[in-house]
């Protein structure tokens, strides 16, 4: 259904700042000025179908992506579909089934202190562990530190 080359490319969607999610694609390599994408998803098979409230739009005012707020991650997978029309004929829809955890962007630890003290030439560090909504438990996380000598 839809004539070939309409369907959009390259989705990504990114969950930032714990709960904001922006998801992005490029119109089809046949999409002319007149059309028009419409974001659907379902953050998980209980919830129902919503379209996007706040689209982000290219010079042609094609929407080209969306962004959220409030979103929950947990365990979830989630469900996108980018449909649409362009001169009263469908285009080409795209579906696709995105694990919400694995698209985080996780912030960085949270109140670093460092006490370094001169006389046995140690340094202390200590931090805690960035926000998140799904991760539980702190031990997930693994760190690394990179120490510059000024």
């Amino acid at each position: 259904a839809g004539m070939n080359g309409t369907a959009i490319e390259n989705f990504v969607c990114v969950i930032f700042n714990v709960s904001f999610m922006n998801c992005t694609w490029h119109v089809g390599r046949t999409a002319t000025e007149d059309t028009q994408y419409f974001l659907y998803w379902r953050p998980s098979k209980k919830e129902d179908i919503t379209e996007c409230q706040n689209y982000i739009k290219d010079s042609c005012g094609r929407h080209t992506g969306c962004q959220f707020q409030n979103v929950t991650i947990e365990n979830k997978n989630a469900y996108f579909l980018v449909n649409g029309s362009r001169s009263g004929q469908n285009i080409q829809p795209y579906e696709k089934k995105i694990q919400l955890y694995q698209i985080e962007k996780l912030t960085s630890p949270l109140n670093v202190s460092v006490n370094c003290t001169e006389a046995s030439h140690r340094c202390s560090i200590w931090w805690q562990p960035p926000h998140t909504s799904h991760v539980k438990k702190s031990s997930c996380f693994k760190y690394e530190i990179a120490i510059e000598n000024k």
